[in-house]
């Protein structure tokens, strides 16, 4: 597996391959590209960033993204739980919206705050 390391300004030109059941890493040039490389290869992780719909707030959409990153292979079950929610106003930022989304064990939090419509 070819990549490009993204932990630091240089970005590496990696190679990740599984040898007899061991893990090697060329091309990179510090340690952290080694971790990165090898995370990547093993079970890599995203942080999952979105926007749900509001009700009777000062904005239609809030974003909201995962506390912590979640396996890659789970962003789609992750989103699944996602497909039909609306969020009612109002939301502070940090609030959690889906607590352990898709059975990851990481919150889905509000990344900014929607204040209630006075009507």
């Amino acid at each position: 597996m070819k990549l490009t390391c993204i932990v630091c300004p240089r970005g590496c030109e990696m190679e990740v391959e599984k040898k007899n059941g061991q893990w090697t890493v060329t091309g990179n040039e510090c340690k952290r590209g080694e971790t990165y490389a090898l995370q990547e290869a093993r079970n890599p992780l995203r942080i999952l960033t979105t926007s749900l719909p509001v009700t009777g707030g000062d904005y239609e959409m809030v974003s909201v993204k995962t506390a912590q990153p979640i396996p890659k292979g789970m962003i789609s079950e992750a989103l699944k739980v996602l497909r039909d929610k609306t969020l009612a106003a109002p939301i502070e930022m940090g609030q959690t919206i889906v607590p352990d989304i898709a059975g990851t064990g990481v919150d889905l939090v509000a990344t900014r705050q929607v204040q209630s419509l006075d009507i």
